[in-house]
């Protein structure tokens, strides 16, 4: 009866209606949220989904070169437990983070003459051993800060995405004059659909960044104890006169 007695209401009513079908999505699938969203919501949700895709690409590479690195740091150091001297060592290692090791060690005492003072040369062996893990310690983490990066901006890059959305909800809905549903369901759905992505940006990155770490951290521990190790077989050689001789030898010949 309302309608009936005030057509003009009728017909502002039904150009409302026909405002809202028109703004209604079609397709309300990802790929088709996607495609409707703004450029803004886009280009965040391209940038979520790159990010992603560096982050498992960074925990295959470092996943297979954390893999070898262990593994040889493992076998060295069985190597090492069986030398008895510092040449030894060299004979059995001759490649890897522990030969580098005992190269520094061996550059050190081919440095040192034989006047010097014992505990002096071991001092000096030992900072080349800091400085050479160390060294590789930065080498083996070497990418792993973008998953750290990635971890703690993905969601405030997607929450950016979540209020741009919003923001381009209440626009239909000033546009349009009416709070219908299918106004304001195209802009909301693309504000999850990248509040989404940029947790699934984050929460691989932070799981595998902690993976890392320990799995570095072990690392180094190897590397310690393999320190520890040529450090001892210096000391023994050192006590029993042994790089002395072979000095002698070397001068002789």
């Amino acid at each position: 009866m309302l309608l009936l007695c005030f057509p003009a209401a009728a017909e502002d009513a039904t150009e409302r209606s026909a405002i809202a079908a028109a703004m209604l999505p079609r397709d309300l699938s990802p790929w088709g949220m996607f495609m409707q969203a703004d450029i803004v919501v886009k280009a965040v949700m391209v940038g979520l989904l790159f990010a992603t895709a560096v982050t498992w690409t960074v925990w295959l590479s470092k996943t297979i070169e954390l893999i070898r690195a262990r593994r040889q740091a493992r076998i060295a150091l069985r190597a090492l437990a069986n030398a008895r001297s510092v040449d030894d060592a060299v004979q059995q290692i001759p490649e890897g983070t522990v030969a580098q090791l005992i190269e520094g060690a061996v550059t050190e005492l081919r440095l040192s003459t034989d006047r010097m003072d014992k505990e002096g040369i071991k001092v000096r062996i030992a900072s080349r051993l800091q400085q050479i893990e160390a060294a590789a310690s930065r080498r083996i983490a070497l990418g792993t800060g973008v998953l750290a990066t990635i971890g703690s901006t993905g969601p405030f890059v997607g929450l950016f995405g979540t209020v741009w959305g919003i923001m381009n909800s209440f626009i239909g809905i000033s546009k349009s004059q009416t709070t219908n549903l299918a106004v304001v369901a195209p802009g909301i759905a693309e504000a999850l659909l990248a509040t989404a992505l940029g947790l699934v940006a984050a929460i691989p990155a932070v799981v595998i960044y902690n993976l890392f770490a320990r799995q570095i951290a072990s690392y180094r521990a190897l590397l310690g104890d393999g320190s520890a190790e040529i450090t001892r077989l210096v000391g023994r050689d050192l006590d029993s006169g042994a790089l002395l001789v072979r000095r002698h030898l070397a001068a002789a010949e």
